[in-house]
């Protein structure tokens, strides 16, 4: 399929505005210019309660937004780590997918804004999202979720953290009930046939992944870390069941489908969706594209079979 009309005006309208790459600017400005990105998402629907506090993490305390879908005593929970290259992006950006996405799933969605490289490189983003879980995990009866039913989710980096975060737990003898994986950037290999195809035009480049990578690891030091590059883990068996997200014109698109087979191949069930005519980013933009709505439900009805 050819890109969709409505993302092909996105994307022109967006070479229109001239904004520079992530690697010809400074981090600051480069933010700034993502100050703009709720509107993109849409408005928020409804929820019924959304509470923002803070938790105290490894380094820092960390803020986190808590969206509650029921008054239920004994909600599934989902943890969610959003994207932005380990150096972008912010919690306001996610409210409008993740409010439906916890509407449709009636799962409770914790959402934490972890700390950003380059000033906090790798350990320190993927400690922060680990003990998010542990505070969760541990706050089950005050969050008034099913300690049982919890999972993790991320879009791009975050899909990362939250591959790397069920390693972990996978390790540490935790059980998650599942892991949402939104076009994860799980490798750091630059010779895949999508970083290759998809090198530039349809919004993340492959350089622009290079760049975001060298801000987190800074260096080779952490290659052979599967919390860091979750494809270089040495077994995948025993980590929860994935639910896999990737968009046609995606430099990571070759990331996710080979994660969803390495998963497979390890016994893990893998429900795994492409979505033609769609680019990096789209899950969240529901300003931009129907379906962006259409793969938010499709994932609350899996992670509703995962958790009931």
């Amino acid at each position: 399929m050819s890109l969709a009309p409505e993302i092909k005006a996105f994307l022109e309208a967006g070479a229109a505005a001239g904004l520079p790459q992530v690697w010809e600017a400074p981090v600051d400005v480069i933010r700034k210019n993502t100050q703009s990105r709720p509107a993109l998402a849409g408005p928020v629907e409804p929820v019924h309660e959304i509470v923002n506090r803070y938790i105290p993490g490894p380094t820092a305390d960390l803020p986190i937004r808590i969206y509650r879908p029921t008054s239920a005593s004994n909600a599934p929970a989902i943890v969610y780590f959003h994207g932005g290259g380990w150096v972008l992006n912010f919690l306001d950006i996610y409210d409008a997918s993740l409010a439906r996405l916890a509407n449709q799933s009636g799962a409770t969605i914790i959402s934490v804004n972890y700390q950003k490289a380059p000033e906090h490189p790798f350990p320190i983003p993927f400690d922060d999202c680990y003990a998010t879980l542990l505070w969760v995990i541990a706050n089950a009866a005050e969050l008034n979720i099913d300690p049982t039913k919890i999972g993790v989710a991320g879009d791009s980096a975050g899909a990362n953290l939250a591959s790397g975060v069920a390693l972990k737990a996978r390790d540490k003898k935790i059980a998650l009930a599942f892991q949402l994986l939104i076009y994860p950037c799980n490798d750091r290999n630059f010779d895949t046939e999508s970083y290759i195809k998809n090198a530039t035009g349809y919004g993340l480049s492959t350089q622009a992944m290079q760049w975001f990578w060298d801000q987190y690891l800074q260096g080779s030091q952490h290659d052979s870390n599967p919390y860091a590059i979750p494809m270089c883990a040495s077994s995948f068996s025993g980590v929860a069941p994935a639910i896999i997200i990737t968009a046609q014109y995606d430099p990571l698109i070759s990331d996710g489908e080979k994660y969803a087979a390495l998963l497979e191949r390890d016994g893990v069930t893998v429900i795994y969706t492409e979505y033609a005519g769609m680019i990096h980013g789209f899950f969240t933009n529901m300003a931009v594209t129907p379906t962006a709505r259409e793969a938010i439900d499709a994932v609350a009805v899996e992670i509703t079979k995962l958790t009931q």
